[in-house]
């Protein structure tokens, strides 16, 4: 395996032990829900061992997370869209947060969003 594969496999790692974390699931919790050990699971979460599709699939379903959120960051994609990701450090932080302060976030945004529109249509004008 050489270097990215590992970095790749770290990253996705992270994101899982994050989601399991987020989901108050311990290792052996997730592992009893997935039917694997809690070895494999410790190993996936370090990025030593890396899932089937089936895995992959199962483990997003159990932690109820997508699988954008495991790759969407290690995908080139020209669009723009996806181009415009959150940075991760902040994407951590707001999985931390609880509903409330998730629902200010999400208000926050939106009235920024607002509020860059209207200047952005007032500079045209």
């Amino acid at each position: 395996m050489n270097n990215k594969e590992k970095k790749l496999r770290k990253n996705i790692g992270k994101k899982i032990k994050l989601a399991r974390t987020k989901a108050e699931f311990t290792q052996e919790q997730l592992a009893e829900k997935l039917s694997l050990s809690t070895r494999y699971i410790s190993q996936l979460e370090r990025g030593i061992a890396f899932g089937s599709a089936t895995t992959i699939t199962n483990l997003c379903n159990a932690l109820n997370i997508t699988s954008d959120f495991l790759f969407s960051d290690l995908i080139k994609n020209d669009s723009p869209i996806l181009n415009d990701l959150i940075e991760e450090n902040f994407l951590e932080n707001y999985l931390k947060l609880n509903d409330y302060n998730k629902m200010i976030i999400t208000v926050i945004t939106n009235d920024l969003v607002k509020l860059q529109k209207e200047n952005l249509s007032k500079k045209e004008a």
